[in-house]
């Protein structure tokens, strides 16, 4: 199910009336409702999705109550590794077999020998990557002390299939997600109310911006051999507002669905085209991922507290891994291996720390030395995203050379005049919001002072945008893929 969908539009009201009406006063049966909802939104996709979810979260749940019990500290690890294998496992089969399998096919015919790739015709289950690795943090949290394990198997399985964050994000510890269905929860009209302030700004950011600019990143990529250059550079800014837009819409919906139902979710994004480098962009996108990578994988290797050669290896790993995540494709691979290779002269000279802050701190204004750095940091991930978005390495080295190519004008816009004239300044409209609510969210735009009139009537002008200009195609969000 969509959250850009009529089905979407009718079941959020539904649930909510029932949820807050019905089994308020039972927390048990608040839990039991949100998992058997959450299974329905999930498998209105494809119902045999269901028997896998179902089938990870009892085999966590379980390795969970062993790990807890267990006296030594191998039998804990026995049980670590069942949940990691298993989760691993079908996260491996479903997503990796084939390209593997072709991968190996074409390095056998590359030593002169005859190969015949063995591929499966297999549906890769929607929001596998996240939740196998948000069930993954539960177990090994377990492992290391840091938290009980759940004996409640509603309440886990509700924490694993809780559909506002289920299929792209953000990816919830346990520590951190599985507590709030252990409480009482009271409908706080505050929450409600800035819950639906995150479902407007991200339906606006799903269906007006990224959607509108996948019209002309579609037909740019299409045709980029035969693009001018300037038509390739618009392209490959059109992608980045579109995977922003998408992808942190998606983020901004499932955070504020789920402050509907009393729960907080984790912010995934912090406006990061504002990062001054590279190291900051990273602090500021998908950072339910980003840290779940530091935590689980970048720390355990040692991180930045070791010998140079060691760091540089270990920041290699992390983000080549944080490409394979993404996609069974060598180009999400070399787009990972790219932002390394933007990331380590930070790291080597000590500068990945510089930027904690938010840019221009109390000043509404950047300075030139701030829009430098923002500007090259924004080019350095367009040139990066090329990669993301082409469906071969070669397509996206292509591209990047025709970028040269100085002949022609500006990409003719062909679509219907209304969008396609008035794209460019919602654009620049939805920047100057971006750039406002920098150090806060969209929640926070207007203070507790605010004149009522210019509140309202902002929120009444993302909807008229939405309604007049919004692509109400039932797209999907580029993330569901992955």
């Amino acid at each position: 199910m969509l959250f850009n969908s009529s089905e979407f539009a009718l079941f959020l009201p539904f649930s909510f009336l029932l949820y807050w009406f019905v089994f308020k006063k039972h927390l048990k049966a608040q839990n039991f409702f949100l998992l058997a909802i959450s299974y329905v939104f999930y498998g209105w996709w494809d119902w045999r999705f269901l028997s896998l979810i179902a089938f990870s979260s009892l085999v966590d749940f379980i390795a969970g109550q062993q790990i807890e019990k267990s006296n030594t500290k191998a039998r804990k690890k026995f049980f670590l590794w069942i949940s990691i294998c298993t989760n691993l496992g079908f996260l491996g089969f479903f997503k990796y077999f084939n390209f593997f399998a072709e991968s190996f096919a074409d390095m056998v015919t590359m030593i002169g020998m005859q190969a015949n790739p063995w591929s499966l015709n297999v549906i890769l289950p929607v929001g596998i990557s996240f939740y196998t690795f948000q069930t993954m943090s539960y177990t090994i949290d377990l492992y290391r002390g840091q938290m009980k394990a759940e004996k409640d198997p509603v309440a886990f399985f509700a924490y694993v299939s809780f559909f506002p964050q289920l299929v792209a994000g953000p990816i919830e510890r346990a520590v951190n997600l599985l507590p709030q269905f252990k409480i009482k929860r009271e409908f706080s009209y505050e929450q409600g109310a800035d819950g639906m302030r995150l479902i407007l700004w991200g339906l606006f950011k799903k269906v007006v911006i990224a959607d509108n600019c996948a019209i002309f990143v579609n037909e740019i990529f299409a045709n980029y051999q035969s693009a001018s250059g300037m038509e390739l550079i618009l392209g490959a800014v059109f992608f980045a507002f579109q995977i922003y837009g998408d992808f942190s819409g998606y983020s901004d919906i499932a955070i504020g669905t789920a402050k509907l139902f009393g729960f907080n979710l984790m912010t995934n994004f912090r406006t990061p085209y504002f990062s001054r480098d590279m190291a900051e962009f990273w602090r500021r996108w998908h950072i339910s991922l980003s840290t779940w990578f530091r935590d689980y994988v970048y720390i355990p290797l040692g991180g930045s507290r070791v010998g140079k050669g060691r760091a540089v290896f270990n920041t290699f790993v992390i983000f080549v891994v944080s490409g394979f995540w993404h996609g069974a494709n060598w180009t999400f691979i070399i787009w990972g291996a790219l932002n390394a290779i933007y990331f380590l002269p930070l790291l080597l000279l000590g500068k990945n720390r510089k930027n904690t802050d938010t840019v221009a701190e109390n000043r509404f204004l950047p300075n030139l030395v701030e829009i430098w750095q923002m500007g090259s940091t924004f080019a350095l991930t367009c040139l990066a995203w090329v990669f993301f978005r082409a469906e071969t390495v070669t397509n996206a080295f292509v591209y990047i050379r025709n970028i040269f190519n100085f002949e022609g004008s500006f990409f003719d816009l062909k679509r219907p005049s209304l969008i396609g004239y008035s794209l460019p300044l919602i654009i620049i409209f939805w920047i100057f919001i971006e750039w406002i609510i920098r150090k806060n969210s969209i929640e926070n735009l207007f203070g507790d002072r605010a004149n009522k009139l210019v509140k309202y009537g902002f929120y009444y002008a993302i909807v008229v945008i939405i309604f007049f200009f919004g692509a109400f195609d039932k797209s999907e969000f580029i993330y569901f893929q992955f």
